[in-house]
């Protein structure tokens, strides 16, 4: 073979990593089940926007990044992962569990502050400034939002005595 053959020679497709064929289809599958899923719920009523649309909307925005992650990949397919930091992802995955699981004992607004100050200040190491206003304003600012703007009830304590203090 001479080097002009070589030269000529068609280049041989790159292939996506198998594992993020996955997470594209993954996020493909959550994306077209939400958008079913929120039909049901309806679109539209006569006074306005019924209480499937935001959900479908953001049904159609995974599908489409998805759609769009997926093109992205065939055009340029990315490395595979050199490792995963299982450690992250344990934490990740057990705090959420953790979250999930006492929000209806302590509240969305307490146990959506504690979660938020374990990322920020533990696992990111922020500053202690930076974590208590990103941490209220995710978790205080977002019951509000929810509660108030949105009319959509989001848990309170359990307890009376957080209930008194307005948690």
């Amino acid at each position: 073979m001479t080097t002009e053959s070589v030269m000529r020679a068609p280049q041989r497709a790159a292939r996506v990593a198998p594992s993020v064929l996955v997470g594209i289809g993954a996020f493909t599958a959550v994306g077209i089940y939400v958008l079913m899923s929120s039909v049901g719920l309806g679109l539209w009523t006569s006074l306005g926007p019924g209480p499937g649309l935001f959900p479908f909307a953001m049904g159609a925005v995974l599908a489409l990044m998805a759609a769009s992650w997926l093109v992205q990949e065939l055009r340029h397919p990315s490395e595979a992962p050199a490792g995963v930091d299982r450690g992250l992802v344990i934490a990740v995955v057990l705090s959420l569990a953790i979250l999930a699981s006492v929000m209806d004992l302590l509240g969305f607004q307490l146990s959506m502050f504690l979660f938020l100050m374990y990322h920020l200040k533990l696992r990111s190491r922020r500053s202690w400034v930076s974590s208590l206003i990103i941490a209220l304003a995710g978790s205080v600012g977002a019951f509000y939002a929810f509660n108030y703007g949105l009319n959509v009830a989001l848990p309170v304590s359990a307890f009376p005595l957080l209930n008194t203090i307005g948690l």
